[in-house]
Order: structure tokens, then C-alpha cells, then sequence
């Protein structure tokens, strides 16, 4: 199915494969069966889920934040940046090594190497909960 971009595949636990799909016309139920039916192989070791990105969206890929810039992300790295791996803000720039978010006001620069996970913040209508 090439028009379907896995955001995400990994195992929460030894048993356990988790596979995030998105594509532009969106994900619904019937394409999340198609995938599984494609992996179906995949089942023999492991229970599958397949499912859509959802509203804390995964960025994996550079492209992916560039159509989240003014979005609140999560960003969890490898190593220290200031001291501290999880990352919390508005995200105000990217470009081709990496991202600026505002953390607590002020600006912090992660490379894309850098970032070990990472996601939109879901905000629902009139702020955060």
C-alpha cells in the first residue's frame, strides 16, 4: 500500500507490535484492517495493533514538523540538552538539522539526531486542560 506512511512501529513489550499509519485522506478503520491483513505474518509473534496517528500526533521525520511549526510538541532526546531530555513548547522553527522550541520562554535547539521520540500536544478548544 504505498500510499500509507508508518509513522511509528515498536514494541511496548516482548509480545506487543504497535504500528501507526497515517496517508493524506486520513486513517479510518478499513485501512487500519488492510495493514494488519498486509502483516499479518507479523501475528505469529506478536499481537499486533494498528492504528492511526491520533491527536498527539508522532513527528518522525523532518517533514512532519515542518507542518507542526506553531504547534505545542513533546520531544524527548538521547542526551542532556541544558541539562534536562524532555522538552515541552511551542514549536517555532525547523529547518534541515533540526527544530527550535520555546521552553519556558525561551528558545531551545534540538537536532533531529538528537530527538529520540516525539509528538504534538494535543490542545483541545480553549487551551490546555
Amino acid at each position: 500500500m504505498p500510499e500509507v506512511e508508518v509513522l511509528l512501529a515498536e514494541r511496548p513489550s516482548p509480545g506487543q507490535l504497535r504500528v501507526v499509519i497515517d496517508r493524506a485522506g486520513g486513517v479510518d478503520l478499513d485501512l487500519c484492517e488492510r495493514v494488519s491483513r498486509e502483516l499479518a505474518p507479523l501475528r505469529q509473534q506478536y499481537a499486533l495493533e494498528v492504528s492511526s496517528p491520533g491527536l498527539d500526533r508522532p513527528l518522525v521525520k523532518p517533514e512532519h514538523f515542518r507542518r507542526a511549526v506553531g504547534e505545542r510538541v513533546a520531544v524527548r532526546t538521547g542526551a542532556p540538552i541544558d541539562g534536562r531530555r524532555r522538552f515541552e513548547g511551542g514549536l517555532r522553527a525547523t529547518d534541515d538539522e533540526g527544530i527550535e522550541i520555546d521552553q519556558d520562554g525561551r528558545p531551545i535547539r534540538i537536532r533531529y539526531a538528537e530527538i529520540r521520540r516525539s509528538h504534538v500536544v494535543y490542545e483541545p478548544a480553549g487551551g490546555r486542560p
